[in-house]
């Protein structure tokens, strides 16, 4: 497949009162056409930080890109004017939020709020733009959809609203469609059918997707690739079918022996990943994971392990090769790996 997108050593700091947070701290990785490529790991890992600099929604300040490219189509975005930039996010590449009540004005119709897009990018009258809005809607599975142009945010229920969010933003047919965690505040019924309708949406209109989330077992059935970040940097990179029969990292290790499994008969005790994450405030030289690591050596103290290949497509910052380590093994991580 065509690459669509080139992100290379992105880094971006937040610059407080207590110092300096170094969010993401120069991650690199690719997005083919028609991919679906899941961000993943714990709240304050990075994900969402290291997606909105895609398209410098970062708030400045406090927060500044200090380093790095973003390749789309052949122009680095990070270097683009805002107003040109301007014409490519929401246009080119759109941008589902993860709570569709905060992210919608409250105080402008829904069909407004799509209209908007639509006019400014695609170059519509209001009246074309408007039969447009109701397309999109029937589209994501809104009923009523042309009555429905004029209620508010508040009319709707929380996946509804978040089926509004999706039709905004594939208003102007985007080549790339970022989703911010888009299930995160919905009930587990609510989040397969918006997961079912992305997948479909994807198959039909042909986009590339970068699907950030927590929740792993979402990522299973609707990602070609997986990036796992923590503490700014990513540590695994893998297809979604290597990752989980074969994690390579120890943090990835971690996150899949804390979700339940329900193809292994009798359930096996689920194994938290102990300790906190590390502080921002004060970046590491040595593994950022090694505090909660229970295969850390001395050279992980010592230093940072860059991404390493472990296997055809299969990257992994480690310098201990854990392969031989089950998800569900009845003895102990040290005797896994002696």
């Amino acid at each position: 497949m065509a690459k669509l997108l080139e992100v290379r050593n992105l880094k971006t700091q937040f610059f407080t009162q207590d110092g300096v947070v170094h969010a993401v701290n120069g991650i690199s990785y690719e997005v083919a056409q028609g991919e679906t490529v899941a961000i993943v790991g714990e709240s304050g890992s990075g994900k969402s930080v290291g997606v909105m600099s895609l398209i410098r929604l970062i708030p400045e300040p406090p927060g500044k890109i200090v380093d790095g490219e973003v390749w789309f189509d052949g122009q680095d975005l990070l270097k683009l004017k805002e107003e040109e930039l301007r014409r490519i996010r929401g246009n080119r590449i759109a941008m589902i939020f993860q709570d569709p009540m905060t992210s919608l004005n409250p105080v402008l119709t829904i069909g407004r709020q799509i209209t908007e897009s639509i006019e400014l990018h695609m170059r519509f009258n209001r009246d074309d733009a408007r039969r447009r809005a109701v397309e999109l809607l029937e589209l994501v599975g809104i009923p009523g959809a042309s009555s429905r142009l004029d209620d508010y945010p508040h009319q709707f229920s929380g996946g509804m609203r978040q089926r509004v969010m999706i039709a905004m933003g594939l208003s102007c047919n985007p080549q790339l469609l970022i989703a911010d965690e888009p299930t995160t505040a919905l009930d587990v019924t609510i989040q397969a059918q918006i997961v079912d309708l992305v997948e479909r949406l994807k198959e039909e209109l042909g986009m590339a997707i970068i699907w950030i989330t927590h929740d792993l077992g979402v990522v299973a059935g609707m990602a070609d690739r997986v990036l796992v970040m923590y503490s700014g940097f990513i540590v695994e990179e893998a297809a979604v079918d290597a990752l989980y029969a074969q994690p390579r990292h120890p943090y990835t290790l971690g996150l899949l022996r804390s979700i339940p499994r329900l193809d292994l008969g009798r359930q096996k005790r689920l194994i938290p990943i102990e300790g906190l994450p590390p502080d921002l405030l004060d970046p590491p030289s040595h593994c950022p994971f090694a505090p909660r690591c229970p295969f850390s050596v001395e050279k992980c103290w010592a230093e940072n392990p860059p991404l390493m290949e472990v296997g055809a497509g299969h990257r992994s910052a480690c310098w201990v090769d854990i392969s031989e380590v089950k998800i569900y093994d009845s003895r102990t991580d040290a005797e896994a790996v002696a």
